[in-house]
Protein backbone atom coordinates (compact mmCIF):
# COMPACT_ATOMS: atom_id res chain seq x y z
CA UNK A 1 0.00 0.00 0.00
CA UNK A 2 1.30 3.45 -0.89
CA UNK A 3 1.51 6.00 1.91
CA UNK A 4 1.35 9.02 -0.36
CA UNK A 5 -2.28 9.59 0.63
CA UNK A 6 -1.60 9.26 4.38
CA UNK A 7 1.19 11.76 4.87
CA UNK A 8 1.20 15.53 4.73
CA UNK A 9 4.26 15.35 2.50
CA UNK A 10 6.55 16.65 5.24
CA UNK A 11 9.23 13.98 5.58
CA UNK A 12 12.86 14.33 6.60
CA UNK A 13 15.53 11.76 5.85
CA UNK A 14 18.01 12.09 8.68
CA UNK A 15 20.90 10.46 6.91
CA UNK A 16 23.38 10.95 9.74
CA UNK A 17 21.58 8.46 11.93
CA UNK A 18 19.63 6.46 9.40
CA UNK A 19 16.18 7.29 10.68
CA UNK A 20 13.24 8.89 8.93
CA UNK A 21 10.85 11.40 10.46
CA UNK A 22 7.36 11.21 9.00
CA UNK A 23 4.52 13.58 9.81
CA UNK A 24 1.09 12.06 9.31
CA UNK A 25 -1.84 14.18 8.17
CA UNK A 26 -3.55 13.91 11.54
CA UNK A 27 -0.53 15.57 13.23
CA UNK A 28 1.13 12.41 14.54
CA UNK A 29 4.93 12.17 14.17
CA UNK A 30 6.56 8.82 13.41
CA UNK A 31 10.31 8.15 13.58
CA UNK A 32 11.24 4.95 11.77
CA UNK A 33 14.59 3.19 11.52
CA UNK A 34 15.32 -0.23 10.12
CA UNK A 35 18.05 -2.19 11.93
CA UNK A 36 18.14 -5.47 9.99
CA UNK A 37 20.62 -7.15 12.34
CA UNK A 38 18.17 -6.84 15.27
CA UNK A 39 15.23 -9.28 15.12
CA UNK A 40 13.33 -7.18 17.67
CA UNK A 41 10.80 -4.39 17.42
CA UNK A 42 10.87 -1.42 19.79
CA UNK A 43 7.97 1.01 19.72
CA UNK A 44 8.32 3.97 22.08
CA UNK A 45 5.46 6.47 22.26
CA UNK A 46 6.45 9.92 23.58
CA UNK A 47 3.84 12.46 24.65
CA UNK A 48 4.13 16.16 25.47
CA UNK A 49 2.24 15.51 28.69
CA UNK A 50 4.71 15.72 31.54
CA UNK A 51 4.27 17.50 34.84
CA UNK A 52 5.03 20.84 33.20
CA UNK A 53 1.57 20.99 31.60
CA UNK A 54 -0.38 20.43 34.83
CA UNK A 55 -2.31 23.27 36.44
CA UNK A 56 -0.89 23.80 39.95
CA UNK A 57 -3.88 22.25 41.67
CA UNK A 58 -3.52 19.14 39.47
CA UNK A 59 0.09 18.51 40.45
CA UNK A 60 0.87 14.80 40.03
CA UNK A 61 -1.83 14.20 37.41
CA UNK A 62 0.55 13.29 34.57
CA UNK A 63 2.29 10.60 36.62
CA UNK A 64 -1.00 9.30 38.04
CA UNK A 65 -2.39 9.04 34.49
CA UNK A 66 0.67 6.98 33.48
CA UNK A 67 -0.47 4.43 36.07
CA UNK A 68 -4.12 4.57 35.02
CA UNK A 69 -3.38 4.06 31.32
CA UNK A 70 -2.54 0.44 32.15
CA UNK A 71 -5.90 -0.06 33.88
CA UNK A 72 -7.54 -0.86 30.59
CA UNK A 73 -10.18 0.27 28.15
CA UNK A 74 -13.67 -0.86 27.23
CA UNK A 75 -12.03 -3.81 25.42
CA UNK A 76 -8.95 -4.47 27.60
CA UNK A 77 -9.29 -5.56 31.21
CA UNK A 78 -6.85 -4.35 33.89
CA UNK A 79 -3.68 -6.46 33.68
CA UNK A 80 -4.56 -7.95 30.31
CA UNK A 81 -2.07 -5.81 28.38
CA UNK A 82 0.89 -6.97 30.49
CA UNK A 83 -0.20 -10.57 30.06
CA UNK A 84 -0.41 -10.18 26.28
CA UNK A 85 3.09 -8.67 26.06
CA UNK A 86 4.77 -11.07 28.49
CA UNK A 87 3.16 -14.19 27.02
CA UNK A 88 4.93 -13.34 23.75
CA UNK A 89 8.30 -12.82 25.43
CA UNK A 90 8.10 -9.05 25.28
CA UNK A 91 8.52 -6.26 27.81
CA UNK A 92 6.75 -2.99 28.47
CA UNK A 93 7.18 -0.02 30.75
CA UNK A 94 6.49 3.69 31.07
CA UNK A 95 7.88 6.82 32.69
CA UNK A 96 6.84 10.40 33.41
CA UNK A 97 9.10 13.41 33.87
CA UNK A 98 8.69 17.15 33.99
CA UNK A 99 8.70 17.45 30.18
CA UNK A 100 7.16 14.21 28.88
CA UNK A 101 5.50 10.86 29.44
CA UNK A 102 6.45 7.82 27.38
CA UNK A 103 5.27 4.24 26.99
CA UNK A 104 7.16 1.51 25.19
CA UNK A 105 7.07 -2.13 24.20
CA UNK A 106 9.87 -4.44 23.08
CA UNK A 107 8.85 -7.59 21.28
CA UNK A 108 9.89 -9.82 18.40
CA UNK A 109 9.14 -8.43 14.96
CA UNK A 110 6.61 -11.17 14.25
CA UNK A 111 4.58 -10.27 17.35
CA UNK A 112 4.36 -6.53 16.77
CA UNK A 113 1.07 -6.73 14.78
CA UNK A 114 -0.46 -8.62 17.73
CA UNK A 115 0.80 -6.29 20.46
CA UNK A 116 0.90 -2.73 19.13
CA UNK A 117 -2.91 -2.46 18.75
CA UNK A 118 -3.22 -3.07 22.50
CA UNK A 119 -0.73 -0.32 23.38
CA UNK A 120 -2.51 2.09 21.04
CA UNK A 121 -5.89 1.19 22.54
CA UNK A 122 -4.60 1.90 26.06
CA UNK A 123 -3.13 5.26 25.10
CA UNK A 124 -6.03 6.52 22.98
CA UNK A 125 -8.99 4.97 24.79
CA UNK A 126 -7.95 4.79 28.45
CA UNK A 127 -11.15 4.15 30.40
CA UNK A 128 -9.83 5.41 33.76
CA UNK A 129 -12.39 3.30 35.63
CA UNK A 130 -13.53 4.64 38.99
CA UNK A 131 -13.01 1.32 40.77
CA UNK A 132 -9.36 1.21 39.68
CA UNK A 133 -8.86 4.94 40.25
CA UNK A 134 -9.17 4.72 44.02
CA UNK A 135 -7.01 1.60 44.22
CA UNK A 136 -4.24 3.04 42.05
CA UNK A 137 -4.30 6.37 43.87
CA UNK A 138 -3.26 4.46 46.99
CA UNK A 139 -0.36 2.99 45.02
CA UNK A 140 0.77 6.45 43.87
CA UNK A 141 0.41 7.87 47.39
CA UNK A 142 2.57 5.06 48.76
CA UNK A 143 5.19 5.82 46.10
CA UNK A 144 5.12 9.44 47.24
CA UNK A 145 5.43 8.47 50.93
CA UNK A 146 8.43 6.27 50.15
CA UNK A 147 10.11 9.23 48.47
CA UNK A 148 9.76 11.14 51.74
CA UNK A 149 12.07 8.52 53.29
CA UNK A 150 14.75 9.18 50.66
CA UNK A 151 17.04 12.01 51.83
CA UNK A 152 18.46 12.56 48.36
CA UNK A 153 14.94 13.01 46.94
CA UNK A 154 14.06 15.40 49.75
CA UNK A 155 17.22 17.40 49.20
CA UNK A 156 16.71 17.59 45.44
CA UNK A 157 13.08 18.61 45.79
CA UNK A 158 14.03 21.28 48.31
CA UNK A 159 16.64 22.56 45.86
CA UNK A 160 14.02 22.70 43.08
CA UNK A 161 11.72 24.77 45.24
CA UNK A 162 14.61 27.09 46.09
CA UNK A 163 15.68 27.52 42.46
CA UNK A 164 12.26 27.75 40.80
CA UNK A 165 9.93 30.22 42.48
CA UNK A 166 7.42 30.45 39.61
CA UNK A 167 8.05 27.70 37.05
CA UNK A 168 6.24 24.30 37.28
CA UNK A 169 9.65 22.63 37.63
CA UNK A 170 9.45 23.59 41.30
CA UNK A 171 6.75 20.93 41.83
CA UNK A 172 7.50 17.22 42.33
CA UNK A 173 6.50 15.01 39.40
CA UNK A 174 4.74 12.75 41.90
CA UNK A 175 2.55 15.61 43.10
CA UNK A 176 1.43 16.12 46.68
CA UNK A 177 -0.84 14.08 48.92
CA UNK A 178 -3.32 16.94 49.19
CA UNK A 179 -3.64 17.42 45.44
CA UNK A 180 -3.75 13.71 44.64
CA UNK A 181 -6.52 13.06 47.16
CA UNK A 182 -8.65 15.78 45.59
CA UNK A 183 -8.46 14.52 42.01
CA UNK A 184 -11.33 12.71 40.30
CA UNK A 185 -11.61 10.29 37.36
CA UNK A 186 -13.55 12.97 35.46
CA UNK A 187 -10.65 15.42 35.80
CA UNK A 188 -8.16 12.79 34.68
CA UNK A 189 -10.24 11.94 31.61
CA UNK A 190 -10.25 15.64 30.77
CA UNK A 191 -6.47 15.81 31.19
CA UNK A 192 -6.09 12.71 29.00
CA UNK A 193 -8.32 14.12 26.24
CA UNK A 194 -6.43 17.41 26.33
CA UNK A 195 -2.89 16.07 25.90
CA UNK A 196 -3.07 12.55 24.46
CA UNK A 197 -3.64 13.96 21.00
CA UNK A 198 -1.70 13.33 17.76
CA UNK A 199 0.00 16.73 17.64
CA UNK A 200 1.50 15.99 21.08
CA UNK A 201 2.72 12.50 20.22
CA UNK A 202 5.86 10.99 18.67
CA UNK A 203 5.99 7.27 17.90
CA UNK A 204 9.47 5.80 17.47
CA UNK A 205 9.64 2.41 15.74
CA UNK A 206 13.07 0.77 15.51
CA UNK A 207 14.36 -2.72 14.77
CA UNK A 208 14.18 -5.33 12.02
CA UNK A 209 10.99 -3.75 10.73
CA UNK A 210 9.69 -3.39 7.20
CA UNK A 211 8.95 0.26 6.52
CA UNK A 212 5.63 -0.05 4.70
CA UNK A 213 4.24 -2.70 7.02
CA UNK A 214 5.24 -0.73 10.09
CA UNK A 215 3.78 2.56 8.89
CA UNK A 216 0.56 0.81 7.83
CA UNK A 217 0.29 -0.75 11.29
CA UNK A 218 0.92 2.54 13.11
CA UNK A 219 -1.56 4.40 10.90
CA UNK A 220 -4.23 1.78 11.58
CA UNK A 221 -3.61 1.60 15.33
CA UNK A 222 -3.28 5.32 16.03
CA UNK A 223 -6.23 6.70 14.11
CA UNK A 224 -9.08 7.04 16.63
CA UNK A 225 -7.94 9.68 19.11
CA UNK A 226 -10.25 10.87 21.89
CA UNK A 227 -12.44 13.92 21.43
CA UNK A 228 -10.20 16.87 22.39
CA UNK A 229 -10.74 18.71 25.66
CA UNK A 230 -9.16 21.77 27.25
CA UNK A 231 -7.59 21.86 30.72
CA UNK A 232 -7.28 25.61 30.61
CA UNK A 233 -3.47 25.43 30.59
CA UNK A 234 -1.62 28.63 29.75
CA UNK A 235 1.87 29.08 28.34
CA UNK A 236 4.79 29.12 30.75
CA UNK A 237 7.47 31.76 30.90
CA UNK A 238 11.05 30.83 31.72
CA UNK A 239 12.11 31.24 35.35
CA UNK A 240 13.76 34.64 35.97
CA UNK A 241 17.50 34.52 36.70
CA UNK A 242 18.64 34.05 40.28
CA UNK A 243 20.01 37.36 41.55
CA UNK A 244 21.29 36.33 44.99
CA UNK A 245 22.28 33.31 47.07
CA UNK A 246 19.13 31.46 48.11
CA UNK A 247 19.65 29.18 51.06
CA UNK A 248 17.62 26.40 52.69
CA UNK A 249 18.60 23.92 55.41
CA UNK A 250 16.98 20.60 56.33
CA UNK A 251 17.70 18.50 59.40
CA UNK A 252 16.86 14.83 58.94
CA UNK A 253 16.95 11.76 61.19
CA UNK A 254 18.50 8.49 60.08
CA UNK A 255 21.13 9.92 57.76
CA UNK A 256 24.81 9.41 58.42
CA UNK A 257 26.23 12.11 56.16
CA UNK A 258 25.38 15.66 55.29
CA UNK A 259 24.56 16.70 51.74
CA UNK A 260 25.40 19.95 50.02
CA UNK A 261 23.30 20.68 46.91
CA UNK A 262 24.00 23.78 44.81
CA UNK A 263 22.00 24.72 41.72
CA UNK A 264 21.90 27.23 38.87
CA UNK A 265 19.37 27.96 36.15
CA UNK A 266 20.69 27.12 32.69
CA UNK A 267 19.43 27.65 29.14
CA UNK A 268 16.50 25.79 27.64
CA UNK A 269 16.45 23.81 24.43
CA UNK A 270 16.54 26.96 22.32
CA UNK A 271 20.22 27.33 23.27
CA UNK A 272 21.64 23.90 22.49
CA UNK A 273 25.17 25.18 21.93
CA UNK A 274 25.30 26.44 25.51
CA UNK A 275 23.88 23.14 26.76
CA UNK A 276 26.75 21.18 25.21
CA UNK A 277 29.26 23.46 26.90
CA UNK A 278 27.59 23.05 30.28
CA UNK A 279 27.79 19.27 29.85
CA UNK A 280 31.53 19.68 29.43
CA UNK A 281 31.80 21.98 32.43
CA UNK A 282 30.05 19.39 34.60
CA UNK A 283 32.63 16.78 33.58
CA UNK A 284 35.51 19.23 34.03
CA UNK A 285 34.39 19.94 37.57
CA UNK A 286 33.44 16.57 38.97
CA UNK A 287 33.72 13.48 36.77
CA UNK A 288 36.79 11.35 37.29
CA UNK A 289 39.54 11.46 39.90
CA UNK A 290 41.43 14.17 38.01
CA UNK A 291 38.41 16.49 37.74
CA UNK A 292 38.91 19.74 39.58
CA UNK A 293 36.48 19.33 42.47
CA UNK A 294 37.13 15.64 43.08
CA UNK A 295 40.88 16.10 43.05
CA UNK A 296 40.74 19.07 45.41
CA UNK A 297 37.92 18.18 47.82
CA UNK A 298 38.21 14.40 48.02
CA UNK A 299 41.70 13.37 46.94
CA UNK A 300 43.71 16.28 48.40
CA UNK A 301 41.72 17.80 51.27
CA UNK A 302 39.60 14.72 52.07
CA UNK A 303 36.67 16.95 53.00
CA UNK A 304 34.05 14.97 51.05
CA UNK A 305 33.27 11.35 50.43
CA UNK A 306 32.02 12.20 46.98
CA UNK A 307 31.13 15.13 44.76
CA UNK A 308 29.26 15.20 41.46
CA UNK A 309 28.11 17.74 38.93
CA UNK A 310 25.45 17.49 36.24
CA UNK A 311 23.66 19.52 33.62
CA UNK A 312 20.05 18.49 33.01
CA UNK A 313 18.70 19.84 29.74
CA UNK A 314 15.03 20.77 30.04
CA UNK A 315 12.53 22.38 27.70
CA UNK A 316 13.27 25.70 29.34
CA UNK A 317 15.06 26.92 32.46
CA UNK A 318 17.42 23.95 32.58
CA UNK A 319 19.39 22.91 35.64
CA UNK A 320 23.09 22.80 36.56
CA UNK A 321 23.92 21.18 39.89
CA UNK A 322 26.87 20.37 42.13
CA UNK A 323 26.31 17.86 44.95
CA UNK A 324 28.67 16.78 47.73
CA UNK A 325 28.39 14.10 50.45
CA UNK A 326 30.38 15.02 53.53
CA UNK A 327 30.59 15.46 57.28
CA UNK A 328 28.52 18.42 58.57
CA UNK A 329 31.60 20.19 59.94
CA UNK A 330 32.91 20.66 56.38
CA UNK A 331 29.73 22.14 54.85
CA UNK A 332 30.76 25.79 54.95
CA UNK A 333 34.33 25.14 53.86
CA UNK A 334 33.27 22.95 50.93
CA UNK A 335 30.69 25.45 49.70
CA UNK A 336 33.24 28.24 49.92
CA UNK A 337 35.85 26.15 48.10
CA UNK A 338 33.42 25.25 45.31
CA UNK A 339 32.68 28.96 44.87
CA UNK A 340 36.42 29.63 44.66
CA UNK A 341 36.70 27.11 41.82
CA UNK A 342 33.79 28.76 40.02
CA UNK A 343 35.35 32.18 40.58
CA UNK A 344 38.58 30.94 38.97
CA UNK A 345 36.94 29.19 36.02
CA UNK A 346 36.75 32.25 33.73
CA UNK A 347 40.44 33.03 34.27
CA UNK A 348 42.20 29.74 35.06
CA UNK A 349 43.22 28.21 31.71
CA UNK A 350 41.57 24.93 30.73
CA UNK A 351 44.41 22.91 29.28
CA UNK A 352 44.10 21.03 26.03
CA UNK A 353 44.55 17.78 27.97
CA UNK A 354 41.69 18.69 30.36
CA UNK A 355 39.40 19.60 27.48
CA UNK A 356 40.27 16.46 25.52
CA UNK A 357 39.54 14.27 28.56
CA UNK A 358 36.11 15.82 29.03
CA UNK A 359 35.26 15.55 25.35
CA UNK A 360 36.39 11.92 25.24
CA UNK A 361 34.29 10.95 28.27
CA UNK A 362 31.12 12.56 26.92
CA UNK A 363 31.55 11.16 23.41
CA UNK A 364 32.18 7.67 24.81
CA UNK A 365 29.08 7.96 27.01
CA UNK A 366 27.09 8.92 23.93
CA UNK A 367 28.37 5.91 21.99
CA UNK A 368 27.59 3.52 24.84
CA UNK A 369 24.06 4.95 25.11
CA UNK A 370 23.20 4.31 21.45
CA UNK A 371 24.08 0.63 21.10
CA UNK A 372 20.62 -0.97 21.21
CA UNK A 373 17.26 -0.31 19.51
CA UNK A 374 15.74 0.61 22.87
CA UNK A 375 18.45 3.17 23.58
CA UNK A 376 18.06 4.71 20.12
CA UNK A 377 14.28 4.87 20.48
CA UNK A 378 14.66 6.70 23.77
CA UNK A 379 17.22 9.11 22.32
CA UNK A 380 15.13 10.00 19.27
CA UNK A 381 11.89 10.23 21.21
CA UNK A 382 13.33 12.46 23.91
CA UNK A 383 14.94 14.89 21.48
CA UNK A 384 11.87 15.05 19.26
CA UNK A 385 9.67 15.74 22.27
CA UNK A 386 11.72 18.62 23.67
CA UNK A 387 13.20 19.88 20.38
CA UNK A 388 13.91 17.96 17.16
CA UNK A 389 15.08 14.39 16.56
CA UNK A 390 17.88 15.26 14.14
CA UNK A 391 19.70 17.23 16.86
CA UNK A 392 20.33 13.96 18.74
CA UNK A 393 22.97 12.77 16.29
CA UNK A 394 24.99 15.99 16.31
CA UNK A 395 26.02 15.62 19.96
CA UNK A 396 29.59 14.25 19.45
CA UNK A 397 30.41 16.83 16.77
CA UNK A 398 29.08 19.66 18.91
CA UNK A 399 31.07 18.51 21.93
CA UNK A 400 34.27 18.20 19.90
CA UNK A 401 33.81 21.67 18.41
CA UNK A 402 33.86 23.49 21.76
CA UNK A 403 37.02 25.23 22.93
CA UNK A 404 38.36 26.34 26.30
CA UNK A 405 37.29 29.96 25.87
CA UNK A 406 33.73 28.76 25.07
CA UNK A 407 33.60 26.97 28.42
CA UNK A 408 35.00 29.95 30.30
CA UNK A 409 32.41 32.25 28.71
CA UNK A 410 29.59 29.86 29.67
CA UNK A 411 30.89 29.56 33.21
CA UNK A 412 30.73 33.34 33.55
CA UNK A 413 27.25 33.46 32.05
CA UNK A 414 25.57 30.61 33.92
CA UNK A 415 27.54 29.35 36.96
CA UNK A 416 28.08 32.38 39.14
CA UNK A 417 29.61 31.94 42.64
CA UNK A 418 27.47 34.91 43.73
CA UNK A 419 24.05 33.86 42.38
CA UNK A 420 22.85 30.34 43.08
CA UNK A 421 20.54 28.23 45.23
CA UNK A 422 21.83 25.91 47.95
CA UNK A 423 20.20 23.27 50.11
CA UNK A 424 22.03 21.54 52.95
CA UNK A 425 20.91 18.32 54.63
CA UNK A 426 22.27 17.72 58.13
CA UNK A 427 21.99 14.58 60.26
CA UNK A 428 19.86 15.28 63.30
CA UNK A 429 22.51 14.01 65.71
CA UNK A 430 25.64 15.49 64.10
CA UNK A 431 25.77 19.24 64.60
Amino acid sequence: MSHSNLFSGNTSNLLDFGAEVIHLKNGLTVIYQNLPTFPVAVVDVWINAGAIVEPDEWSGMAHFLEHMVFKGTADIAPGQFDQIIESRGGATNAATSQDYAHFYITTSVEHLPETLPYLADLLLKAAIPESEFERERDVVLEELRQSYDNPDWLGFQSLMETIYHHHPYRRPVLGTETNLKQRTPTEMRRFHRTYYQPQNMTIVAIGGLDREETLDLIEQCFSQFPEPADCGFHSIEAEPPITEIRRRELTLPRIEQARLLMGWIGPGVEHFQSAYGLDLLAVLLAEGRTSRLLKDLREDKQWVQGVSSAFSLQRDSSLFTITAWLEPKHLSAVEYRICEHLMNLPNLPISSAELARCQRLLCNDYIFSTETPGQLAGLYGYYNTVASADISVTYPQQIKALRSDDLQRLATQYISPYRYAVTTLKPENKY
